[in-house]
């Protein structure tokens, strides 16, 4: 018996424009188009239709899709920047929400489809993702807008022939139920409910457990909001997420008196911020294998005057060529996968592969082994990444301790002075794990970070 309520996707693009006179001259059998494709319409007719804000987001998410930019980049555009600041506004939460909840929306729209295993063109697919979130997800907008421009951008987009698709779908979509809370829901459910990767949240739950994995995933799919975790914050110090601003915090307490500072991944700075703030009579070097990235970091720190004495190289850590001499402390924020970042950079889900963290782990070990040998005796070094990942945390510090060239030193005692100097707003002891620093979000608040601190063996 046929399923009334799943929709078939229409005729395949490489089909004449109005198929049915085409597909009648070969079968004999006149169809009719779909009433629900709604009248044919150019191009710029359909483009017409559109407000800028859907235009720019399905842009943008059809070059995130194509692998030809991230989202942060291209929602700081001169395109975007020359919207209204309503259609900013509203392209961002497209952009960002549609990369959270895409493997929810699929989901949600497979159900609905005749053929659920059929693989839809990308625009389409794009196209009733931003419908099904502003239906699911964004209250305000109606959901007639909702529905017709996702219509028109699918036709915009060369897609005429599933118009009635698109149509259909969000229709069902906007008439169902919502799900129920399920009393317990299993890993793939709730990784699938939550937008994640199955295997991915499987990795978390065996990490961290359940209950953990469950509060991650929550956490990702939130816009990333001011944190609570210090004291200070406001008038003169950085803006940034507060399991960044720990790890920094923990380098300046590891080693307070320290004359020579060496940011070996220095970009965006936030982390540097934080050494000359604290460390006022140190000479701090801030380096990055991105010339771009560094160039960025300097504009940003030049607006604050106690990081007026920050020096600039582009360097590999790994080979640090670029700069001189040894430290006294040593900071490695080492580049990741980025797994503890996901509530900011969603889009990380739909990239990464589980092969990715081996190739990650060869790199940071490399960087690790190059900047211990610019540790100076008696120094300290910060190991952190930005990554959930065992891989590219206790593996990496593992192999490198192991082949004795550095010992590590246990975070608690610094966890401790940082409480009771009054530097951390918020009871921490759950972030140390085995004489390293783990946050985690949703846990901890802020994004999840691994640290831990080591000295030359």
């Amino acid at each position: 018996m046929k399923d009334e309520s799943k929709v078939g996707v229409g005729k395949p693009k490489h089909l004449k424009p109005g198929g049915a006179k085409a597909v009648a001259g070969e079968t004999g059998v006149v169809r009719k188009r779909p009433v629900s494709a709604g009248p044919t319409a150019s191009v710029e007719a359909a483009v017409a239709k559109i407000t800028p804000a859907r235009l720019a987001a399905f842009e943008i998410l059809k070059l995130v899709g194509e692998n030809k930019g991230h989202s942060d980049e291209l929602l700081h555009s001169a395109r975007v920047d020359g919207l209204s600041p309503e259609d900013r506004n509203l392209t961002t939460a497209l952009v960002m929400g549609v990369l959270r909840w895409q493997i929810a929306l699929d989901a949600r729209v497979r159900g609905l489809l005749q053929r659920p295993e059929q693989r839809l063109a990308e625009p389409v697919s794009i196209a009733l993702r931003m419908g099904a979130f502003q239906l699911l997800h964004l209250e305000r907008i109606p959901a007639h807008a909702a529905l017709s421009e996702s219509v028109e951008l699918c036709r915009a987009a060369g897609e005429p022939h599933a118009t009635g698709m698109v149509n259909a779908v969000l229709r069902k979509l906007a008439a169902a139920q919502r799900p129920g809370v399920r009393i317990h829901e299993s890993v793939a459910a709730f990784a699938e409910r939550l937008g994640h990767p199955r295997w991915m949240v499987e990795r978390w739950v065996a990490a961290y457990g359940r209950e953990a994995a469950l509060k991650i995933c929550e956490a990702d799919q939130q816009e990333p909001v001011e944190g609570a975790m210090f004291a200070e914050r406001g008038g003169d110090w950085p803006v940034m997420d507060d399991g960044s601003r720990l790890v920094a915090e923990i380098a300046a307490a590891a080693m307070p008196g320290a004359k020579r500072v060496w940011d070996g991944c220095a970009a965006p700075g936030g982390k540097t911020l934080i050494l000359a703030k604290r460390l006022g009579g140190a000479e701090i070097v801030a380096s990055d294998v991105s010339a771009k990235r560094l160039a960025q970091t300097e504009a940003r720190l030049r607006r604050y005057a106690y990081a007026e004495r920050v020096g600039f190289a582009v360097a590999d850590a790994a080979q640090a060529k670029g700069v001189v001499g040894e430290f006294d402390l040593i900071l490695c924020d080492v580049p990741c996968s980025g797994t503890g970042t996901m509530a900011g950079n969603p889009e990380i889900r739909h990239r990464l592969k589980v092969e990715e963290f081996v190739r990650q782990a060869e790199r940071q070990r490399a960087i690790l082994k190059g900047a211990l040998k610019r540790l100076g005796p008696g120094g300290q070094l910060v190991y952190s990444t930005c990554s959930l990942e065992a891989e590219e945390c206790e593996g990496v510090v593992d192999a490198v301790v192991g082949e004795g060239v550095a010992v590590r030193v246990p975070v608690d005692g610094v966890m401790a002075e940082l409480a009771e100097r009054g530097v951390l707003g918020a009871e921490m002891g759950s972030a140390v794990r085995d004489g390293a620093l783990r946050t985690l979000p949703g846990v901890h608040g802020g994004d999840g970070f691994y640290a831990v601190i080591l000295e030359r063996a």
